[in-house]
Parts: structure tokens; C-alpha cells; sequence
């Protein structure tokens, strides 16, 4: 009966953490450049169940299978999928198909990011949303004269038809295990890159979040759906154990 209690808990507290996870996501539907979180559920414990035929003390014991002893949320991992491309018009919003990131600063070192939303800040160097300097591809920060902007498809920045920039673009072989995210839409990882892929570059465009808004709702529903039933459990193995102490009390 304990054991029962335990496993129910312990899918409680899994599907509080997947719907933590899944709230973030949708939280962020509309940030450009984002990678949804992916999580999954996994068997915290088993032990092998066995009953004994005949007498107790000489019979022998018969495999039965295993027993779960509970369910535990799987370490969070990123969906580096490409999202959908949506034009803007805004010269200064750029987007990348394919596998790499722009390469930006920020006060905790340099960060990786596929959100393309960048402004001139009043020393026309050019930033992102939250501020942060956009790095050129020998790590300085990217300085736009006024005037018109244009990139090409490898990331090379002119103003006015003058060139201004090369783009900091970082590419990597498996983003998966070589980033890892630090905060908002910021990565950090290598500081080289690890593959030759040359990503195109969009101008005028962002990159969506790859998270399917149709599909988070469906699985809110089911995690929700599995805690409640989680929490059943719990209500019924609580008020089993108060019977049967209740009964073993009268007994006494």
C-alpha cells in the first residue's frame, strides 16, 4: 500500500515538472527563434515481484514480472528543429535556415541566439531586443553607419552598398550535446564552430518558435488529466491506510 502511495506521488510531482515545461513553451509561442522544450516520462524504479507456490518454507518462487515503483520526469532537452520563416519587412530582422546561430554579447560572456529581432542603439551599433551587441565573425561588435542596410544569403552586411560587416555566425555539428540554454533565447556552447554547414541568412525575415501550439494544448490536456488521476490515487491509498489502521487498532 505504501509503495502504491509513493508511485502516486511521484507521478504528481513528474507531471507538475512536464507542465512547467509545457507552460514555458507555450508562454514563448510568439518569441522568434525559439526551441521548444521536450521532456518525457520514465520508470523511476523496479523491483522484480515473485510469489511462493506450495509451503512457505519449501516451496519455490515464481517470477511474475516487474514491479514499478514509480515515475520520474526525463532530463529536458531542446528541439533545435527549424520554425517556420515569416516575413517582417524590417530591414533589421534577420533570419537563418539551417543549422547556426548569431553570435551576440552579453554581460555574463558571449551567448548564441537564432532571434533575429536587432535594432541600432544610439552609437549605431547594432543589438538585440534585450540590448545585447551582435558580434561580427572576428567576435567585435557590428557598427552600422546610417543608411540603407542590406545582407546577402552568407550574412555579409553593407550600408549604402559599402560593405560594413561579416556576420558572427556559429555552426554546430550536434547542438544538442554541445549548447546548452542559459536563459531566455540564449545558448551558450563552443566558442568556435564545430561544423562547415553554412547556414542562409533572410533578411526581412524572423524565424517562428518551433513549438506547435495544437499540439502543447493536447498534451497540457493529457498531463493534466494524468495528475488528477495521480491525485485520485493518492486520496485512495490515504484513506485505505486510515481503514486499515483504524482496523488493526480494534483488532489490538
Amino acid at each position: 500500500m505504501i509503495k502504491g502511495l509513493y508511485s502516486a506521488v511521484s507521478a504528481m510531482v513528474m507531471n507538475a515538472a512536464r507542465q512547467q515545461a509545457l507552460s514555458h513553451n507555450i508562454a514563448n509561442l510568439q518569441t522568434p527563434g525559439f526551441k521548444q522544450i521536450l521532456t518525457t516520462a520514465e520508470g523511476f524504479m523496479q523491483n522484480q515481484a515473485v510469489y511462493t507456490s506450495g509451503n512457505t518454507l519449501t516451496g519455490s518462487l515464481d517470477y511474475l514480472g516487474n514491479l514499478g515503483l514509480g515515475s520520474q520526469i526525463s532530463p529536458e532537452y531542446i528541439d533545435y528543429g527549424q520554425g517556420a520563416m515569416q516575413e517582417t519587412g524590417n530591414p533589421l530582422d534577420f533570419a537563418l535556415q539551417g543549422n547556426g546561430f548569431f553570435t551576440v554579447k552579453t554581460p555574463d560572456g558571449n551567448r548564441y541566439t537564432r532571434d533575429g529581432r536587432f535594432l541600432r542603439d544610439a552609437e549605431n551599433t547594432l543589438v538585440t531586443v534585450e540590448g545585447y551587441q551582435v558580434l561580427d565573425d572576428a567576435g567585435q561588435p557590428i557598427e552600422l553607419p546610417d543608411g540603407e542596410v542590406s545582407v546577402t544569403s552568407d550574412g555579409a552586411i553593407s550600408v549604402n552598398g559599402t560593405a560594413a560587416a561579416q556576420l558572427g555566425i556559429g555552426v554546430f555539428e550536434e547542438p544538442e550535446t554541445e549548447l546548452q540554454h542559459t536563459e531566455g533565447n540564449l545558448f551558450t556552447g563552443p566558442t568556435a564552430s564545430t561544423s562547415e554547414e553554412v547556414p542562409q541568412v533572410a533578411q526581412g525575415y524572423l524565424e517562428a518558435s518551433n513549438a506547435n501550439p495544437s499540439q502543447l494544448m493536447t498534451q497540457l490536456v493529457e498531463v493534466a488529466r494524468s495528475y488528477e488521476a495521480a491525485q485520485k490515487m493518492v486520496q485512495n491509498h490515504d484513506e485505505l491506510l486510515g481503514k486499515t489502521i483504524a482496523s488493526l487498532g480494534r483488532i489490538g
